[in-house]
């Protein structure tokens, strides 16, 4: 199914800061539309405004100027309460480093996001044990994150990431720590998501043979967008 145009709209926006005495600006001008269910990944050296864009996206952080407009809300007009309620209910994350709580199993760790919800325990159950079983690591609900390999490790952070069912995915290098192997079979896991699932895909990656995977690759340089590609 292909992607449903105007879903993310970016409009000249914009990311500055002060260091120093010195205004860093690591996203300038930034016109981006992003269908729902499209699969993008973020391409540029470092320093280029990826994972800026990332975080804006992600409701992490606001805008300096333009707007963000994300299924219609705007975005980038929220107050930080008003983020923090929408990135809840939008937006799962996925990091390269997994950021799992290592005294958690991977049940509680999936389990985490549903905390905060008016959910009952059984329906908690029910949600988690449906996103282990998605990612392929519901036998290993009881291990602890020293007990898995690198691979089933983000593997339960991408469960945790989609078990409250958000339209959203933000993949911050989500195979930069693991083998080719490991991967190949993370990158086939998003794609499947993506496919099956309608999720909107947005990954930064300084692999090339990772961003094959996407079905745009937007190529960023000193926070502005020089070269789009198509898969």
């Amino acid at each position: 199914m292909p992607p449903e145009p105007g879903f993310i709209s970016c409009r000249r926006l914009s990311k500055r800061y002060a260091r120093g005495g010195t205004t860093i600006t690591p996203l300038a001008d930034l016109d981006l539309d992003i269908g729902r269910g499209d699969f993008v990944a973020l391409m540029g050296p470092s320093g280029s405004g990826k994972t800026t864009l990332l975080n804006l996206l992600g409701g992490i952080d606001s805008p300096s100027e333009g707007t963000l407009t994300i299924g219609g809300a705007q975005v980038s007009a929220m107050s930080r309460s008003a983020l923090t309620r929408w990135r809840a209910s939008n937006v799962g994350f996925v990091f390269q480093l997994y950021h799992l709580v290592p005294v958690l199993s991977a049940y509680e760790n999936v389990e985490l996001p549903l905390l905060l919800r008016p959910l009952s325990r059984g329906e908690r159950h029910r949600r988690v044990s449906e996103a282990l079983e998605r990612v392929g690591i519901a036998d290993r609900a009881d291990h602890y994150p020293r007990q898995l390999s690198g691979g089933q490790e983000q593997r339960v952070a991408i469960a945790r990431a989609i078990v409250a069912d958000p339209p959203i995915l933000l993949a911050d290098e989500p195979t930069g720590d693991l083998d080719r192997e490991s991967a190949a079979a993370v990158m086939a896991l998003l794609g499947t998501l993506n496919r099956e699932l309608g999720k909107t895909i947005v990954m930064v990656t300084h692999d090339p043979r990772v961003a094959e995977r996407a079905q745009r690759t937007l190529h960023l340089e000193k926070g502005r967008l020089v070269e789009e590609v198509a898969a």
